[in-house]
């Protein structure tokens, strides 16, 4: 008796294959990572025209949140990062969405759990820590719309990528 295994073909799903440059979910991901790199970027220049002290602890605010220059600093890094991910697109924006939202919300705990220690060099007060989870949960609206749901249409990239032989 011969035995034969059943060798099936499994075939990963590789979330870095590039969409088409006219795919609508593109400009989604485009959108929502400038509207966000865009606020980022204004918070962060607002706050370095302000002259506040690096890591001044003080109640500096600015745009309705608590800043000093470290965060003013890195507010402008994040939003110049969101809109090089808007000018490229694609995948990309939606990867860099997807994890910077995710980051947005690590910091929230992060920063929650810091609030009245005096290791909170970034200056965050409750404000900062509610911006922090609603930026990152935009963030990863943006990023995984389109592509993580049970319900994505059949010409949907990431549903054929699921499906090759259905998508057939």
């Amino acid at each position: 008796m011969a035995t034969h295994s059943a060798h099936r073909e499994t075939r990963r799903i590789r979330f870095d294959e590039h969409l088409p440059v006219d795919h609508r979910l593109n400009t989604v991901y485009r959108v929502g990572a400038g509207l966000m790199g865009l606020f980022l970027l204004v918070f962060g220049i607002f706050g370095v025209i302000d002259k506040i002290g690096f890591f001044d602890t003080g109640g500096d605010t600015v745009i309705g949140l608590n800043t000093n220059g470290s965060l003013s600093i890195l507010s402008i890094c994040v939003g110049v990062l969101l809109l090089v991910g808007m000018v490229i697109g694609g995948n990309f924006a939606s990867t860099l969405n997807m994890t910077l939202g995710i980051l947005f919300i690590l910091s929230g705990f992060l920063n929650l759990a810091l609030l009245d220690t005096p290791y909170n060099f970034l200056a965050f007060k409750i404000q900062n820590v509610l911006f922090s989870f609603v930026v990152g949960v935009l963030l990863m609206f943006f990023g995984m719309y389109g592509r993580v749901s049970s319900t994505l249409p059949p010409d949907n990239p990431y549903w054929r990528a699921r499906h090759p032989d259905a998508a057939r």
